[in-house]
């Protein structure tokens, strides 16, 4: 689903085709999605039986950049090597301002997103709160500061906990101060900056909270119904259980209330 932050709500959209449906508009309603059974690599167009990697064929996995482990890993970026399967992507896509940013989803954590999409990333999460920490000049600097703060707080996020608006909050500020002369080595070393910025607060289209987590999956039920009792990371929380839509990337679908 597409996001946006409006204020200090979330908004989502949901392309369907050449059409963007308005999510936040479904909540309270009872919905029905249906698969129809075809899956279109998000690259090169080819019908494929399964999405990899967030909406790829296989073949495509293996010769794109932004299948590569240094997307999930960006300390290990091999683009000095030249062995970077796609250069002038690498270029683009790697070497632009990224923010280090601490988030309340279940609990603290540390993330990493390019600048342009730095609410995004946070609504795509599940953050309840969110603060920019630092930024680094490309993904690799990022990536090594990541590596260096994860000793000290999660990088994961509990999205059962997340789901059930279990959320053990922190105060960011205070964390942040804490983190960032643990790591002032790091920081050094890859000349980032300290920002300054205020706490961001999210608040979800939720009428109500799942009290149990049950994963619904359009391989198993090609039509999945129920009452949208809101929306939170990229999951639908229906009262016949959560569907990730992220995961069904690529996938082609048709929604009706």
């Amino acid at each position: 689903m597409n996001t946006t932050l409006e204020g200090v709500s979330a908004k989502y959209s949901l392309p369907i085709g050449e059409n963007l449906i308005d999510m936040n508009a479904f909540v309270g309603k009872h919905i029905e999605l249906k698969y129809n059974d075809i899956i279109l690599c998000a690259n090169c167009g080819v019908r494929t039986k399964k999405s990899w990697s967030g909406g790829y064929c296989f073949p495509c996995t293996q010769v794109l950049a932004r299948c590569d482990l240094c997307i999930m890993r960006p300390e290990t970026c091999h683009y000095s090597e030249g062995t970077c399967r796609e250069p002038q992507w690498g270029l683009n896509y790697c070497f632009q301002p990224t923010i280090i940013y601490l988030a309340n989803t279940s609990k603290p954590k540390v993330g990493i997103t390019n600048k342009k999409r730095i609410y995004s990333r946070w609504i795509e999460q599940g953050a309840v709160s969110a603060l920019p920490i630092l930024e680094a000049k490309s993904r690799l600097d990022s990536g090594k500061i990541e590596v260096a703060l994860k000793q000290f707080v999660a990088d994961k996020t509990n999205w059962r906990n997340m789901l059930k608006n279990e959320v053990e909050q922190s105060n960011l500020s205070s964390l942040k101060e804490t983190l960032l002369g643990e790591i002032a080595g790091t920081i050094k070393e890859t000349e980032a900056t300290v920002l300054s910025d205020d706490e961001v607060n999210i608040n979800y289209p939720v009428l109500k909270y799942p009290t149990k987590v049950v994963s619904l999956n359009f391989d198993k039920t090609p039509i999945i119904t129920g009452v949208l009792e809101g929306i939170k990371g990229q999951y639908l929380l229906l009262d016949s259980g959560v569907l990730n839509i992220r995961k069904f990337s690529s996938y082609h679908l048709t929604v009706s209330s």
